[in-house]
């Protein structure tokens, strides 16, 4: 059994890839670069947002080898650059739109990685999959994860595509620590305390659902083996904790994990395109894929942080 990741070299690109890997699966990555972490992913390097017409054996006229299942979780997605640099989220739809035709044409099931982005700011606290309103998308990168959805649906409808779509949430864990090339909240937060410097968190109030990469990891390898035996399909699916945390006690519980005083301070929230509150539902994923996430904030936090240490004692001597 062949699963095709794009963007296999991202964070939860590689910890599916070495957890299928494994578990007797054989992977095919595509991204646009190499992997820092590890060396096992067979991976072809390209650009999948650029304009292809020949998806017969691959995507362009690069040839894949054949493979039973797509998952697509390439794409750009730092929020507030794509507010600043607004023709990534164009990349991202076409990207997922060659994706969706690489699937159309080799009849193959598919796995499309989207956001709690795309239900907004949540003032009323919506996050039912159903009840999604897509007139409160707050930035380009949501309203990519929007037209991704819509292409997804569509390709259902119009040529049989079987699909799942997993609506992820403040992933964070493993393999997260390049906030050189994208900078993320959780390993730069771990960074900076760790040199006993201060941390800046934007919005007292800001109550966010983290998820712990294993987690997100059996969420996904379960959709995999029901959607591969046709037992769940064309279903939307929030995949994350269940449970919100602000994001000073997250800063609290990297400074307890450390050893350090914290040291926090608190601004207005002022980015714009930003969600200031999500807690996912996800009585739907429990009742499809069996899943229950395992790992609380404050554990996933320790786990996270011993991973962050013995990286940097492995690479920095």
């Amino acid at each position: 059994m062949r699963v095709l990741i794009t963007g296999s070299s991202g964070q939860i690109g590689t910890n599916l890839a070495l957890h299928l890997l494994d578990n007797g699966y054989e992977v095919f990555g595509v991204d646009w670069r190499v992997n820092t972490w590890t060396d096992r992913i067979t991976t072809l390097l390209q650009d999948l947002s650029a304009p292809y017409r020949d998806f017969t054996h691959g995507i362009g006229r690069v040839p894949y080898p054949k493979c039973d299942i797509v998952v697509h979780l390439a794409a750009n997605a730092k929020v507030h650059e794509l507010v600043q640099y607004p023709h990534r989220a164009m990349e991202n739809i076409t990207l997922t739109f060659n994706v969706l035709e690489y699937c159309r044409h080799n009849q193959l099931p598919l796995i499309f990685a989207s956001s709690r982005e795309v239900y907004g700011d949540i003032h009323r606290y919506i996050t039912e999959e159903q009840q999604a309103d897509f007139s409160f998308t707050e930035s380009p990168y949501s309203a990519s994860k929007v037209a991704g959805e819509a292409l997804v649906y569509s390709y259902a409808r119009c040529y049989g595509v079987q699909y799942l779509v997993f609506r992820f949430s403040n992933v964070y864990g493993r393999y997260d620590n390049d906030i050189e090339r994208m900078e993320r909240v959780i390993p730069l937060f771990i960074r900076t305390m760790s040199e006993n410097k201060p941390v800046t968190v934007f919005g007292k109030e800001k109550t966010l659902d983290f998820t712990y990469i294993d987690d997100c990891v059996s969420g996904i390898v379960a959709g995999i083996e029901r959607l591969l035996v046709k037992q769940v399909s064309n279903q939307t699916i929030n995949l994350a904790y269940g449970q919100g945390n602000s994001l000073v006690r997250m800063a609290e519980y990297i400074a307890a994990a450390l050893g350090v005083p914290s040291q926090i301070k608190v601004e207005p929230s002022k980015r714009v395109g930003e969600v200031t509150h999500y807690i996912a539902d996800i009585s739907r994923a429990q009742e499809l894929l069996d899943y229950q996430p395992q790992t609380s904030l404050e554990e996933g936090i320790r786990q996270a942080v011993t991973w962050s240490n013995e990286w940097q004692q492995r690479h920095n001597s």
